[in-house]
């Protein structure tokens, strides 16, 4: 099955995880995709640059490099790149996270006995600098039931590990300018249109979420996001209207906890330790 990997890089990346990034992409996987769209977000300076042509060099013409002129942020950058891939099937990945060796064939296995399904994710490991350190499990719902349920309250996949077929996405106008959250609200427009959901139950991917990542979603304009993706889900009529503007409250009320009790927040309810 051809399918392909879309990623978006920008400045603040480094040359290590990225080069981590297209290893475990490319070299360490058990199935190679058979083409990798990388975006650059603007100009990425020469270090990246650097990085860049050398796997160019290695991958060769599966590897297209689409630049920007300019940053445009996330969710454009990634539209963007939507129209160069190939495939109906595109897999996502971040430029600073690792793939287990094994996440393109169960993906690819899942799609071959579920051709119902158009979107799915699966399990990610956080870690801070070294994925053998990873002592956290971001879980997702596996079902599509749980998963229309679960998004209600919470982003319902891990955005760095999902596929997705291109002519959903595209029918749907693909990634839409909403804060810090234009995947949620992408998810949320593919639930509302009625398409078969999913997630796999293993863990596919190594998430770096170092620095504090946690800690800093907060403030007035992660207030105006979640009040975006409140009038999204009474527009496509997904939740309850009492519930929804509850939810709306206690979810603004974590956005304004200093940064210490909001790390503490996501990493002791929202987060699940991984037993060694």
């Amino acid at each position: 099955m051809k399918f392909s990997i879309l990623l978006s890089l920008y400045h603040k990346e480094s040359s290590l995880a990225l080069n981590q990034c297209f290893l475990s992409i490319w070299k360490d996987q058990s199935i190679q995709p058979n083409e990798i769209v990388l975006v650059l977000d603007g100009p990425v300076g020469e270090e990246l640059n650097r990085c860049v042509e050398k796997w160019q060099q290695i991958i060769g013409q599966p590897l297209k490099v689409i630049p920007l002129n300019q940053n445009i942020g996330l969710g454009k950058a990634l539209n963007e790149g939507l129209k160069h891939c190939s495939n109906e099937w595109v897999f996502r990945m971040d430029t600073d996270d690792i793939c287990k060796p094994d996440r393109f064939e169960k993906q690819i296995q899942f799609i071959q006995h579920n051709p119902n399904v158009v979107l799915f994710g699966g399990q990610i490991l956080e870690f801070d600098q070294v994925p053998n350190d990873s002592k956290v499990i971001k879980s997702v719902p596996t079902s599509n039931q749980d998963i229309k349920e679960f998004a209600q309250k919470r982003c319902p996949f891990n955005h760095m590990t999902v596929a997705y077929k291109k002519s959903v996405i595209t029918e749907l106008g693909g990634y839409q300018h909403h804060l810090f959250m234009e995947d949620y609200n992408l998810w949320l427009r593919v639930i509302g249109k009625g398409y078969e959901v999913a997630n796999l139950s293993d863990v596919i991917l190594y998430a770096r979420v170092g620095n504090g990542m946690h800690a800093r979603r907060k403030g007035f304009e992660y207030i105006k996001s979640e009040k975006q993706l409140l009038n999204l889900k009474k527009e496509l009529k997904l939740q309850n209207p009492i519930h929804a503007n509850i939810l709306f409250l206690i979810r603004s009320t974590f956005r304004l906890l200093p940064s210490s009790m909001l790390g503490k927040v996501y990493n002791t309810f929202l987060r699940k330790k991984v037993e060694k």
